[in-house]
């Protein structure tokens, strides 16, 4: 490996997702391109596309990927962990609390109850962003901060 890891996530809205994973995960825009069909297409990425590279804090990248083809159909099954495929993405926190207190109004959706879970040491909470893509935070802290949250 020669650089961090990133990952590209189809997406219908290119600034709500945007938005969403800079303003409420620190997530900061490093480019935005457009993706010709001449080379999208021998690729098997499809037609024209549009990329805005978001550089996560801790190192890697997420790769918000716009279609200009065709619209990108909405996620039509909800999300099971016993699915095949990509299931969520990991961002871990120093203290998930402010970012846990910002996502319903940032359009997310908290995908347990409560919404954050002690486990192993770890409190972790699991979100569906504004488009239905899972997000796991994870904290070190282990402990419950005083603040209840439940859906």
């Amino acid at each position: 490996m020669t650089r961090p890891f990133e990952v590209g996530v189809v997406v219908r809205d290119l600034e709500l997702m945007e938005r969403f994973y800079c303003e409420i995960l620190g997530c900061r825009a490093e480019r935005r391109s457009r993706v010709p069909e001449s080379v999208a297409g021998p690729a098997g990425l499809g037609g024209e596309l549009v990329v805005v590279w978001l550089r996560v804090p801790s190192g890697g990248c997420v790769k918000l990927i716009l279609p200009r083809s065709a619209p990108v159909p909405a996620r039509v099954t909800p999300w099971s962990a016993g699915r095949a495929g990509l299931s969520y993405l990991t961002f871990h926190l120093d203290d998930m609390d402010p970012v846990v207190a910002a996502l319903t109004a940032a359009g997310a959706r908290p995908l347990s109850d409560p919404v954050v879970v002690p486990a192993h040491g770890r409190r972790i909470s699991f979100w569906a962003d504004p488009e239905g893509n899972v997000v796991e935070l994870v904290d070190e802290r282990g402990h419950d901060s005083g603040a209840r949250h439940s859906n």
